[in-house]
């Protein structure tokens, strides 16, 4: 499985740094960490299953605390393109909310420029390697997301302090929106100047705070040619989706996990629910938007989902639906993408043509960089040569 080409299009920066590095950072920064131990940190932090969502994002308060110079977050995309490279993985896009990073003398602009150094950097390594260069492994790609939130509540960075002592009058709806059309311009922009900002993420809380109040953002973003991906399904029903395709016209959809589910639908006005899930799906299968499936995280934060077999990822499969495998979060959900792929092949035994296509979904599902979609087609046809060779 780890020589096997793979993508991982659900990617999160801050979720995904190595423990020991987040050791050293937070030493350097002052944070206050719960255990100087990586034993520790993985009992206390970073476990193996959450009460919920809102528990899972804890851990995100320490580790953004680490991550706020241009050498800590240079240093960690870096070290993140490493570790997907060992694994067999050959294109990631990774988000990450810029807005949580800025502080006085640390501009959105130079946040996102620090990560782009630090995974072109470990592109050109892993692209220098012998295997690479011989035409034994495939170039390694990558894109960078930036993500929009939610909502916004204490503790998420300088940013958002500065924001709501700023609109005390506002409503979370219009603090959210404001925030998400800074990053949506800011996107917009860096990819004019050649930072390799290939997409649009909303992100954060889902229940109560829908995708509607970042309309104004996505259409920066669409208006701007970039990829748009929304988080949606994942602690509300299908409903939620349906919002993220209609109000920010999203290109992909970030986990999608209660997609299939009438029973989660909650909006009163919608009188037959499984009629309303089917024709969803219908949609999603016919325009081709990627399911950005994170198997792991789920069964982390959902508690409806006692073991892998019960994830939703099997109706997906059997419905057709263009579905790929992602992490979502290395650290945060203990994972890799190659182990991610076991367990759902042992927990789900999909037959072996759904794994390939689930694999090969996160690169033709892939946002079109700074090569354009030539470099896309040619990315694709290397992932599935790689896969005829190898699949067997």
């Amino acid at each position: 499985m780890e020589r096997l080409p793979k993508a991982d299009l659900h990617l999160h920066l801050d979720g995904s740094l190595r423990i020991g590095t987040l050791l050293e950072l937070s030493k350097e920064a002052g944070v206050k960490l719960p255990s100087w131990s990586e034993e520790g940190l993985k009992e206390l932090v970073f476990k193996e299953k959450y009460r919920d969502l809102p528990d899972y994002l804890q851990g995100f308060g320490y580790t953004c605390a680490a991550l706020q110079t241009p050498e800590s977050l240079e240093r960690t995309a870096y070290e993140l393109a490493l570790d997907n490279a060992a694994e067999g993985v050959r294109h990631i896009e990774v988000r990450y909310a810029p807005q949580q990073h800025i502080h006085e003398g640390f501009s959105m602009d130079e946040v996102v420029k620090a990560v782009a150094a630090g995974l072109e950097r470990g592109a050109k390594e892993i692209n220098a390697r012998p295997e690479v260069k011989e035409g034994k492994a495939m170039k390694f790609r990558y894109g960078i997301l930036l993500c929009a939130m939610r909502a916004i509540f204490p503790g998420m960075g300088r940013y958002y302090e500065w924001l709501r002592g700023g609109m005390a009058r506002a409503g979370m709806d219009e603090s959210v929106g404001t925030a998400a059309v800074e990053v949506a311009r800011a996107a917009v922009a860096l990819r004019d100047e050649g930072v390799p900002v290939v997409g649009l993420d909303l992100a954060g809380a889902e229940n109560g705070f829908p995708a509607k109040w970042a309309k104004k953002a996505y259409k920066i973003a669409d208006r701007g040619m970039l990829g748009k991906t929304v988080h949606a399904g994942e602690a509300y029903g299908a409903e939620s989706i349906w919002q993220a395709l209609t109000s920010c016209r999203a290109d992909r959809i970030g986990h999608g996990t209660w997609l299939l589910d009438a029973g989660k639908v909650q909006d009163e006005g919608i009188a037959d629910k499984e009629a309303f899930v089917r024709r969803l799906a219908d949609v999603i299968g016919t325009r081709g938007v990627t399911l950005e499936v994170c198997p792991t995280s789920n069964l982390q934060t959902l508690p409806e989902l006692a073991d892998l077999g019960m994830h939703p990822l099997k109706k997906m499969l059997a419905a057709g639906l263009p579905v790929t495998i992602c992490t979502d979060n290395r650290l945060v959900s203990r994972t890799s993408v190659t182990e991610e792929m076991w367990r759902v092949k042992e927990a789900l035994q999909p037959t072996d043509a759904q794994m390939r296509e689930m694999a090969l979904q996160g690169f033709r599902g892939a946002f079109a960089g700074p090569g354009g979609f030539a470099e896309k087609r040619a990315m694709v046809a290397e992932a599935e040569a790689g896969w005829a060779a190898l699949g067997a």
